[in-house]
């Protein structure tokens, strides 16, 4: 049985490398938005939209309907948009099933009280793994692969046969030449980072594969994507015969010099609330919680 060919837009927000992608059959229809960003200054703590209404007139000019708006993690160096987007465009927020997980863990951090459940309420749905999905006619695969957080999830276009052609992958693998994302943020595995990267890159060597982010070096372009063969040929972390003790061991020497991402402690606790901005209080301001000496 033959899909429709899919069709990816990406958009590449330099202040905090991501990219957003939208993704639909060619010729329009239902469409999944990837990693929406909510720009916020943190010398001001004042959000806007610059970055997500570009992805809002895309789905628009394209005659698109918003089926899901899917986030691979909760991310550490952005806001998500989803909210915003979803409130424009309707779908459907949903991660990975875990983010329970990272839900508890950042719970005990910001300590934001008895009304917070850490069941992933907030979302409207939860992937559990290999849960396959639609949009429009597109069969979709969620695609488990803690290690940079326990909740990441890679999200897979399937052909007919139900190979993958087209992976979203989150955080767990970036462009050959930058290598793999950390493992120490709350809750990180250096070696589940290793098996979760070996299992995307099993998959046929002709699998696109669209990175999270970019930061590119150098006297290179940003690139969004690359294949299983580019990488197994020259990730710089994880080309083949790489093992995990040696990706272990390199991983956790790297991370130890890393300092905390920028926006760490403003964007996860959005993000585990599925990008919802905190409740206005009594003077009508909403305020963001800033734990000390925890990170």
């Amino acid at each position: 049985m033959s899909q429709p060919a899919p069709r990816v837009e990406p958009f590449y927000d330099a202040t905090t490398g991501t990219y957003t992608y939208v993704l639909h059959e060619t010729g329009g229809g239902a469409c999944a938005i990837v990693d929406p960003v909510l720009d916020f200054d943190p010398k001001a703590a004042r959000t806007s939209t610059a970055a997500a209404d570009r992805v809002l007139r895309y789905v628009r000019e394209h005659g698109l309907q918003a089926a899901w708006l899917l986030e691979t993690h909760a991310h550490a160096d952005h806001l998500s948009a989803a909210h915003y987007l979803r409130e424009r465009l309707g779908g459907r927020i949903a991660i990975g099933a875990a983010i329970r997980t990272v839900q508890a863990v950042f719970g005990g951090i910001y300590h934001p009280g008895e009304r917070y459940a850490a069941d992933g309420r907030e979302f409207d749905h939860l992937f559990g793994p290999d849960e396959t999905f639609a949009v429009g006619r597109l069969t979709l695969r969620a695609l488990h692969v803690p290690g940079h957080t326990p909740a990441d999830m890679a999200y897979a276009i399937e052909d007919g046969e139900g190979t993958p052609t087209h992976v979203f992958v989150g955080d767990t693998l970036f462009m050959p030449d930058v290598g793999s994302a950390r493992a120490d943020f709350p809750g990180g595995d250096a070696h589940a980072l290793y098996h979760s990267a070996r299992r995307l890159l099993a998959l046929p060597p002709a699998t696109r594969l669209y990175m999270c982010h970019d930061y590119p070096p150098p006297g290179r372009e940003p690139r969004h994507e690359t294949s299983v063969a580019e990488q197994r040929a020259s990730n710089i972390h994880l080309h083949d015969g790489v093992d995990e003790a040696g990706f272990v061991a390199m991983r956790r020497a790297r991370d130890a010099t890393l300092g905390m991402p920028t926006l760490i402690l403003p964007a996860i606790q959005v993000n585990i609330r599925a990008g919802e901005l905190p409740a206005a209080e009594a003077n009508g301001v909403r305020y963001l919680r800033i734990p000390m000496n925890l990170l």
